[in-house]
Parts: structure tokens; sequence; C-alpha cells
């Protein structure tokens, strides 16, 4: 129909004039094409497309309103290297598939711990590691993992080559990822990103982003046992020091002293040889001298802890196999107990595990002490001090300076106050993982 005839038209009782007629048309049209977009488009509102329920989610990172479908996959490449690399790894390929509307296919792990030697990678399932059903619960709404037997095989397989070298830019690498979020590519159920370990991929997300996802990660119940076990053992190491100790002064209040959980100090003792010669290359690189510590710097710092009671038992975590000073029990300031696997009679509990696993158990017992200590340019030591931050958070805890907190982390490699460890509480407004991924002097409180 013409606009010009709307003049002879009646709407809602009135006649129109060929202007006000042609806006009221005009107004029709839009309103049609929205609702066609809406059908089209996910982002744009609450739709089902093909049978398949989609899930509606807004970007702490950005404004804009993503989604998560249920029907379209990533696929990443074999995420290696240590447990905490490959714990950002995933959480950089988790935020990647939610950025591309897709639902992420559960990634192999790796247990064993080579660098260069790909072929020697031993793979493991990421739900013989972390619980699959109790990720998706708790991240739902956010990032969402599915099975390879989702798949409905109904349409090709596309691969994306992730760029690589001085020449692929942060900016290349986000217009890669919204180019190939668009509809054209819709048609595929699965995209397959292939090319390096996804630790190694730009990083476009802010802090908050991963500790989203760090937070869906739950260790499977034989890690957590194992762990129990061990945090059991420093307790009891913990109980029978403190007992004798409380005999030899007021035997009344013994009793009900023992009864309480002991605490215990967890120092994570970058001393080995691989991380001796990593730290003193990147000095060099980095121009930066508070990366190195040696072991006698590090009991001199932990010993001048504000506060710190004793006696107290100090937890010892440390790659054994890596490790050529076999003096580390030696030297602690008075009060001090150290323990680590073989004097506190557990390593038979760790022998019998991969690298991963006992990777795994280490960090579990670090994050559960009552005091954590560690290096700034570790990563193990960076994701215990991130997740203890979350944890005082959540108790609207926002600072450490200058009180006692529950869940208190230190960097021993940054001189802090009355010449002990600088505490430490991660920045959780930074706009990427990076000083979490690679290290920083600028720690605070």
């Amino acid at each position: 129909m013409d606009l010009s005839s709307c003049k002879h038209l009646r709407f809602f009782g009135c006649h129109l004039n060929s202007m006000a007629c042609k806006c009221v048309a005009l107004f029709v049209i839009a309103l049609v094409f929205r609702a066609a977009l809406l059908s089209t488009f996910p982002g744009l509102g609450a739709v089902v497309q093909n049978g398949s329920v989609v899930t509606h989610k807004g970007s702490l990172s950005s404004n804009l309103e993503l989604w998560t479908r249920k029907d379209k996959f990533l696929e990443v490449p074999q995420i290696v290297w240590g447990l905490n690399n490959q714990k950002i790894a995933f959480a950089r390929a988790c935020l990647t598939a939610r950025m591309m509307n897709r639902t992420l296919l559960m990634p192999s792990l790796s247990a064993s711990l080579f660098y260069k030697e790909i072929d020697l990678l031993q793979p493991i399932s990421f739900d013989k590691v972390f619980q699959f059903e109790r990720f998706n619960s708790l991240c739902d709404g956010f990032v969402r993992l599915g099975r390879y037997s989702d798949l409905l095989n109904r349409t090709q397989l596309f691969e994306l080559q992730k760029g690589s070298g001085r020449k692929w830019t942060i900016e290349r690498d986000l217009d890669q990822l919204r180019e190939f979020s668009g509809e054209q590519y819709d048609a595929y159920e699965v995209i397959r990103i292939v090319g390096k370990n996804p630790f190694l991929w730009h990083d476009h997300w802010p802090v908050k982003d991963y500790a989203r996802v760090f937070d869906c990660l739950v260790l499977v119940e034989e890690i957590l046992k194992e762990a129990d076990k061990v945090v059991s053992k420093i307790r009891e190491m913990g109980r029978k020091v403190r007992s004798k100790a409380e005999f030899s002064q007021d035997t009344s209040n013994s009793k009900s002293l023992s009864s309480l959980p002991m605490p215990y100090v967890a120092v994570h003792l970058r001393i080995e040889k691989d991380w001796m010669i990593h730290c003193k290359k990147l000095e060099q690189r980095s121009n930066i001298s508070q990366i190195c510590s040696s072991k006698e710097e590090i009991m001199e710092r932990v010993g001048n802890i504000v506060g710190l009671k004793t006696p107290m038992i100090v937890y010892l975590a440390v790659a054994d196999s890596l490790l050529e000073d076999n003096s580390i029990l030696n030297g602690w300031k008075e009060g001090l107990l150290p323990f680590e696997k073989k004097k506190l009679g557990v390593m038979g509990i760790y022998k019998k595990h991969s690298y991963l696993f006992q990777s795994a158990i280490d960090y579990e017992v670090c994050l559960r002490a009552n005091i954590f200590v560690g290096n700034s340019f570790s990563t193990f030591s960076s994701l215990i001090a991130l997740e203890r931050t979350m944890k005082m958070n959540k108790m609207d805890i926002t600072t450490s300076c200058g009180i006692d907190v529950t869940w208190p982390s230190y960097t021993y490699n940054i001189l802090g106050e009355s010449n002990g460890p600088q505490r430490w509480m991660t920045n959780m407004s930074d706009s990427s993982l990076r000083a979490i991924s690679y290290g920083t002097e600028n720690i605070s409180c």
C-alpha cells in the first residue's frame, strides 16, 4: 500500500494527514523489524532457538548482555603446565566461550608436568580433578561446561586458528573473537580453537570475571579427603606441641585450649632449583630485585610476622623432587616448628598420586591455613592469595592493613612492617589477570 493513501484511512477513529500517517507507519515497521531481530539474534532478547533454551546473563566486564547457548559449543586445546597455570588457562577458555555465546566442551587437563616434551604429557579429564556438576551449578548463568555426549553431530565443525607472534595484538585477537561470535558461524555446532595453550591467549577480562570462574572450581572428593588427612596431621602435631607448652605453664587451661582447632602457618617455599634459575633470569630481564628469596630471608621474615603467636606449626609446601637444599627444617626462629611432608609422615599420601594431584593437595592445605605466606611471582601463591581475598570480601573485609583479619596472606619476597613479609590482598578491581599470571611487586594490603 502506498503511504500517500493513508490519508483516506482512520486510525483509532481519527483521520490522519499524510505526514502523521507516515510517522505511524514507520513506527509500526520499526516494531516489526525489532521483533524480527529478537527472533534472529539471541543477544537481543530471551528466545528459544531450535528447541534449545538459552540462558541470559550480564557481563561483569562490560554492559553487553551475553548468552550461553546449550546447542553451540567451543572446543579448546589440551590445557598444560602446572596446576595453577591450568586453572588460569581453563578460566580463560570459559570466558572465551562466554564471549562467543557458546558452551565450553569439557577440556583435558595434564596430570604430568612437562614444559617442552608435549608428547610426554598425560591427559586427564577435567571431571577427574574438579566436580563437573558442581561447577555448572555454581557458575549457572555465567559460564557453562558441556560433555562431548551433548553433541548432536548434525552440523559441521569449524577450526579456528589462534594467531600468534608479536603482530597478533590484543586488538586483533579481540576482533577475531567478535567476528566468530557472529550469526554467520551459528551453522557450526562446534568451533574448535587450534594453536597455543589457552594460558598464552590474550587476556580480555578483569580479575572479577576470573574470580567468578575460580569460585566454581571444587576439587573432587578424592583430593579433598587426602587434603583433610594432611591438615588433620598438621593440627595433631600442633595439639601435641601446644599441650606440652601449656602443661609446663598452667595445666588448668590445657584441656579447654587443646580441644580447639590448632592454627598453623603455611609457607609456599620457593627455593627449588628450577625456580631459582627462573627467578634470577626474571630479575635480570625485568630489572626487579624483589623476586628471588633465599631460605634465610624467608625464615627471618616469617619469624617477624607481627602478632604471630608461638609455639606455631609451620607447614612447608615445597616441590620435594626439585629441592636440592635438605636443611629447610633448620634455622627457624624459636617457637616456629617447621614440618614438611616427610617429617609430618604424609609422604605416602602424596607419592601415590600424579604431580597434578600432589599440587592440588598442597594448594588445599595452604588455602585452609590460618596464615599463608608465599611469593608474589608464583601463580600457586597468587591464586591462593586471590581465593583468600575472596573469602575476606565475602566477610565484608576489604583491607588487612594494620588490623587482625581472618584469612591473612603475606608475600615474603617483599619487605613489610617490622622486617616481616608484606601483607597481601589481591586487587579485585584490576582490569586483567596479568599480575596473577606473571607476578608483580606492586602488592598492598
